[in-house]
């Protein structure tokens, strides 16, 4: 699906300003606490029409994928930088500690992170990104006898989402967030 005013034809200048206020008001919502993001909602709220609205974001999940896009493209340019850190184990680390953080940080972002159908050819092109970041990263571990020869990059953004999930469904304890992640990162290391 070709992502409103990010590809494919240009969007008219009414309606380029219908999505941007439509964003808009949901992120204001998103800052208030409010993470329902109801469309029928947002649209009172911007003051267009709820049609408006699902022409742009026709489920409440576009609509977070829109939203998530930049926190995305930090995502991206931090796991090309632990692919390029020249110690891969610790690049490794650093990338699965700052995903995680988000993660936890914005439920949002964890649901499109961990979906596996995209609304947003945006988000399917950021995925992409980021899995030939995070293979290249495995990659190089790999070589370097760090990590399991079977553990992929969708393999890795799987058990992150398990672990945000366990993280969640706890107290949220950071202490919880530090074991589920040491467990991970020792799982990671290849068999003695």
């Amino acid at each position: 699906m070709t992502p409103r005013g990010e590809q494919g034809p240009a969007l008219r200048a009414d309606a380029a300003r219908n999505r941007a206020r439509v964003l808009r008001v949901a992120r204001e919502q998103l800052a208030a606490g409010d993470d329902s993001l109801q469309l029928n909602a947002i649209a009172r709220l911007a003051g267009v029409g709820v049609g408006t609205v699902y022409r742009h974001f026709p489920t409440r999940h576009a609509l977070w994928e829109a939203l998530s896009a930049e926190r995305f493209q930090e995502l991206v340019d931090e796991a090309r930088a632990a692919a390029a850190d020249e110690d891969a184990l610790a690049g490794l680390h650093h990338l699965l500690r700052f995903t995680l953080m988000r993660m936890l940080d914005d439920s949002g972002f964890a649901a499109v992170l961990e979906s596996a159908g995209d609304a947003e050819a945006q988000t399917s092109a950021l995925k992409a990104e980021l899995d030939r970041a995070v293979a290249q990263l495995l990659d190089r571990a790999r070589r370097a006898g760090a990590i399991r020869r079977d553990v992929e990059a969708d393999d890795v953004r799987r058990l992150l989402c398990g672990i945000e999930h366990a993280v969640r469904s706890g107290d949220s304890d950071p202490a919880h967030t530090e074991v589920y992640l040491d467990v991970l990162l020792e799982g990671l290391r290849p068999p003695r």
